[in-house]
């Protein structure tokens, strides 16, 4: 890499490419005399597209082969969703940066057709799309009745989707959705009281290799420290409570500042059965600079109230193993 080059590398969905060159954007308002490149890497996850992301695994299917790239030094530095990266990344790479969040909730999209634009107001048995465990535990507690159709591909081919189909509608995140401009299409944006976000939901992370002593001090700048405490405090939850193992989990922290006492942090969770009968919900607060300590804490209040329960049940109807990570 010269002086004046940066090569970005991401997906090559329209959202992602919307998400780098958004960050692409940031740079060069900040620093005017990089040339800043973007290349596209096709991921596994690109790749298999007719099979449940429960049923294959999701974890780096969005970033691995990205991840590749950027440790052989074919990249210098990686966008992604940060709900998409693992909380373990491979050795050498870091999180650089972790951009303003967007807005963290998800969004009811109802057919074109649909009169109803309300997800509670649907009628009897209604057919709402998802591609999430974590929406779908949290769809089913709230209506048994719902019937739930899995759905993958991009935003924009989820749209089509809907279109062609005989769905009242889909989930989808706020986030993707205002940055394609669809948000018209939106017929609820659902509190985060009644429905929790993934992990990182609305975030962007920059990913890096470690030694990368310039580039790490380049994309500092594009950094926002409260998104960055209360991304740091859901991943460590998640990666308490997860391990190698498909979960419904939904979290959302924020960081609230205060006078005097420092910044305080509070965090909201939840883990849920994948039937939606059971959904174990706490929150905890404390000060932002101890953002992943709070997040292992409330892991653990989680297990101890019934999680490890549904940790258990899961692995024995899906046969994967479970490997705490921290």
């Amino acid at each position: 890499m010269t002086s004046e080059r940066l090569r970005i590398g991401t997906r090559g969905s329209e959202l992602a490419l919307w998400q780098a060159t958004w960050i692409k954007n940031e740079l060069a308002t900040r620093r005017p005399d990089l040339e800043v490149a973007v290349e596209i890497i096709r991921t596994t996850g690109d790749k298999i597209i007719d099979s449940p992301l429960s049923k294959i695994g999701d974890k780096g299917l969005f970033t691995r082969e990205i991840e590749q790239a950027l440790l052989r030094d074919d990249i210098d530095l990686a966008v992604h969703s940060l709900k998409d990266l693992p909380t373990q990344l491979p050795e050498g790479l870091l999180i650089g940066a972790v951009s303003e969040r967007e807005d963290v909730r998800d969004v009811f999209i109802p057919h074109p057709e649909n009169e109803l634009g309300r997800l509670l107001e649907q009628s009897d048995g209604a057919r709402i799309a998802t591609g999430s465990l974590r929406r779908r535990c949290q769809l089913l507690n709230l209506r048994k009745d719902f019937s739930l159709v899995d759905i993958r591909g991009n935003l924009n081919t989820r749209m089509r989707k809907l279109e062609e189909s005989d769905w009242a509608g889909m989930m989808l995140a706020h986030a993707g959705v205002v940055r394609l401009g669809l948000l018209g299409r939106a017929g609820e944006t659902l509190p985060t009281e009644l429905f929790l976000p993934a992990v990182g939901q609305g975030a962007l992370a920059v990913e890096i290799r470690e030694e990368d002593s310039r580039v790490r001090a380049i994309v500092a700048e594009l950094n926002h420290e409260p998104t960055r405490r209360a991304t740091a405090a859901e991943r460590a939850l998640l990666r308490r409570l997860e391990g190698g193992c498909q979960i419904p989990i939904g979290a959302y922290a924020r960081v609230e500042e205060t006078d005097g006492i420092g910044d305080r942090l509070t965090l909201d969770a939840l883990v849920g059965s994948l039937d939606g009968t059971t959904v174990i919900r706490d929150r905890a607060t404390g000060r932002a600079e101890e953002a992943e300590q709070l997040g292992l804490a409330l892991a653990e209040s989680l297990l101890r109230a019934g999680a490890d329960r549904i940790l258990r049940d899961i692995r024995s109807a899906t046969g994967s193993h479970h490997e705490p990570q921290g």
